[in-house]
């Protein structure tokens, strides 16, 4: 790319060390670092300053050590990157096995439906009914090996690389509220009888953060949104498929990734707690709306 004079523009040199060029940026503090101030983190790298947190960290002139050092989202840096998400591998394979062995009774009462009579019960069942936990519950919920064993291997694939750059916390709600991002389109679109279960809401909430975070890295795009095409394609290709929760999980990852990675630091905490209230506000209110409509 050339400037209006036609003179390419002078490359980026290290904050640090005027005297070298370099490509490289901090991912917290986005000044260009050269080699020899590159300190590796959780994602990318990350200059002395913000690691130590001096001026322009995030501590505000500690000692070295005295702070933390903080992933690109803000979260604490951990050892164990996969932490989080061999929690919710390990809870999802215990609910499967658990459906394995009661039958249809656990599904029955948990699975995501709307509305709807159950004649052995004598009542009426669903979200409306009062059952709000089944816009979760149903999340962790799988019936066939290759349901659950797709969206396990996604979560493992998806999952470590996003707990590493948002922290555990932050990754935890994301998972969680794309889950019921998913489940609230589903109640929302979907026939208020009809029942639906699986991770594939919350798994398609961490395929849209992914394609969020690696823009924010400038890494090349092209092989997450590849399998996403595929996915999407599969999921409006393939009868009984709910599209409601993938696209539903989609759009709420996508939301909250981008907060989590572009809120500017010196706001950081209320910009990401609150888009994630917001979003889990406009989740409430749109089964609050369905459950009236269902009602009325």
């Amino acid at each position: 790319m050339e400037d209006e004079q036609g003179q390419r523009p002078a490359p980026a040199r290290c904050y640090r060390h005027p005297d070298r060029e370099t490509g490289i940026s901090c991912v917290r503090c986005d000044r260009p670092i050269c080699p020899d101030c590159m300190i590796p983190a959780s994602v990318g790298f990350q200059c002395p300053e913000c690691v130590r947190g001096g001026p322009g960290g995030s501590g505000g002139g500690g000692a070295p050590g005295a702070v933390r050092p903080r992933t690109l989202a803000g979260g604490a840096v951990v050892a164990d990157t996969r932490l989080v998400t061999k929690v919710l591998l390990g809870l999802n394979l215990v609910m499967f096995l658990a459906v394995l062995t009661s039958g249809d009774r656990l599904v029955e009462a948990l699975s995501m439906v709307g509305y709807a009579y159950d004649p052995e019960l004598s009542r009426w069942v669903g979200v409306a009914a009062g059952e709000w936990y089944r816009l979760l519950s149903s999340a962790f919920l799988h019936r066939e090996v290759w349901h659950i064993g797709f969206n396990m291997l996604a979560l493992w694939w998806l999952g470590p690389q996003l707990e590493a750059a948002l922290g555990r916390w932050r990754y935890l709600a994301l998972y969680l509220l794309s889950a019921l991002g998913g489940s609230a389109l589903t109640y929302l679109a979907a026939a208020q009888n009809q029942g639906s279960l699986g991770a594939s809401g919350a798994i398609y909430g961490l395929f849209g953060a992914t394609a969020v975070l690696a823009r924010r890295m400038n890494y090349d795009l092209r092989p997450i949104l590849v399998l996403l095409a595929i996915n999407l394609f599969i999921t409006f290709g393939v009868p009984n498929i709910s599209w409601q929760a993938h696209v539903g999980g989609l759009v709420t990852g996508v939301v909250i990734a981008y907060a989590l990675v572009h809120a500017p630091r010196a706001r950081r905490s209320a910009v990401q707690y609150g888009t994630l209230a917001a979003v889990l506000l406009v989740i409430l209110v749109v089964c609050a709306v369905r459950t009236a409509g269902l009602l009325g």
